[in-house]
């Protein structure tokens, strides 16, 4: 897995590269400490997963992953940052970034590395618990509205729960080929792009 590293603390930015190096699977291919450099190096050396930090002086993270998904929407990218507001969960989720998790949950950080490389979306305990209040105003919700069965909420549920393809497929006695196509239909019949989507749209219109 090939990875850059993205931190305006130089410290953090020479540890976490330092941490990561140290695992046999993941190669450090690049490293900066602001938005722009995040953007410059996925152009130039299109990594597998993109390491960032939220809060930058000169750009942010945020900012830099708005830029990199509009040049490649499946470009993978964990965002790390010392902060759980609510209101860059809302911004990160919105943006389609594939996980979302704070720096005190350092030795989840390599775990949630290869989740997001295996197409997992990873977010941190912290930030899961304040996702059901990021919208204060719910609408009314009918899955037949959107011709969703039975089994199909089941498996929006366990999505929502963060659960990867082949724990569904254990837990509803699937294969992990079965569940792949449920949510493939899923996606599309309501409009999403991926498993991040589903589970906004989840917490936000349906829980």
């Amino acid at each position: 897995m090939r990875v850059i590293v993205i931190d305006d603390d130089q410290l953090v930015e020479m540890s976490l590269t330092t941490i990561l190096g140290s695992d046999e699977e993941i190669e450090v291919v690049g490293s900066g400490h602001d938005g722009a450099d995040a953007v410059a190096l996925y152009q130039q050396e299109k990594p597998d997963v993109v390491l960032m930090d939220i809060q930058m002086q000169e750009m942010s993270g945020l900012a830099a992953s708005e830029e990199i998904l509009a040049m490649d929407k499946a470009a993978k990218i964990l965002l790390l940052t010392t902060f759980s507001d609510e209101e860059y969960i809302v911004k990160a989720l919105g943006i389609g970034v594939k996980g979302y998790i704070l720096k005190q949950d350092f030795e989840a950080i390599i775990p949630a590395l290869k989740a997001v490389y295996g197409g997992q979306s990873v977010f941190g305990g912290e930030v899961v618990s304040k996702i059901p209040a990021l919208t204060t105003a719910k609408h009314a919700f009918s899955y037949a509205d959107y011709d969703i069965g039975e089994k199909e909420q089941e498996i929006i549920e366990q999505v929502a729960m963060g659960k990867s393809n082949r724990e569904i497929a254990q837990s509803l006695f699937l294969s992990e080929g079965t569940v792949r196509n449920y949510i493939s239909a899923i996606l599309e019949k309501l409009s999403l792009r991926d498993r991040t989507q589903l589970v906004v749209f989840y917490f936000t219109k349906i829980c």
